[in-house]
């Protein structure tokens, strides 16, 4: 089974899955998004009110400015996959329980061995946790540490920079790093840029009129 139909057959299983409250819940699930060659995966910490309508991640205003986040590092969504450590949203926006975050893990290990990242970027305290317990993200924040066969970076999550404008400056910040350390990451695990190929804009022909024949 190639990486896609691993994360298609994944996204399918989510959508039914009952392993939790949270299913009673949700109005859409929210495997993920992205591709399944991507370099870097992003984690965040669970589907907020759009998400949940959309059942895509990063949608609402924290997405836009994950967008901004994305293009000062010279990548897009076209190139990152991006998911949750839970695939539903918790109601009124809650943290995860544990015993959510330990029914939902299978679906995000299998996602991470599919995928096979280079960088794995956690996007806020709950996310970090998976990878780094007992430590403060204001401490660690920006810090690529290698963790098993690929590398992870603890961020803050972009909607921190919503609700305290204080952070936004550290944020932008760590990800103008990523390129720099993307390329780190590739050095250290011997393994090559993956080149995207890029749809070429294909300019419709453009008919020159006759010239009449007098005769």
């Amino acid at each position: 089974m190639t990486a896609e139909e691993t994360l298609s057959r994944l996204a399918d299983e989510i959508s039914v899955c009952t392993k939790c409250a949270l299913h009673e819940s949700r109005k859409k699930s929210v495997p993920g998004d992205g591709p399944a060659d991507a370099e870097i995966m992003f984690i965040g910490e669970g589907p907020g009110f759009h998400e949940n309508e959309q059942g895509h991640p990063f949608v609402g205003a924290s997405g836009k400015f994950l967008d901004q986040l994305l293009a000062q590092a010279e990548v897009t969504r076209a190139d990152v996959f991006i998911a949750n450590v839970v695939k539903c949203r918790p109601p009124g926006n809650r943290d995860p329980q544990p015993d959510e975050l330990e029914a939902c893990d299978q679906y995000l290990e299998a996602q991470i061995e599919a995928i096979n990242p280079s960088i794995i970027v956690t996007l806020g305290r709950i996310s970090m946790g998976k990878f780094f317990s007992g430590v403060k993200i204001s401490a660690v924040h920006g810090q690529m540490q290698k963790v098993g066969e690929r590398f992870v970076i603890p961020m803050f999550h972009p909607a921190a920079a919503l609700h305290q404008s204080a952070l936004k400056p550290t944020i932008l910040a760590d990800f103008a790093k990523l390129p720099e350390l993307l390329q780190a990451a590739r050095t250290a695990l011997g393994r090559p840029a993956v080149v995207k190929e890029r749809k070429k804009v294909v300019e419709a022909p453009v008919n020159k009129p006759k010239q009449l024949s007098l005769f």
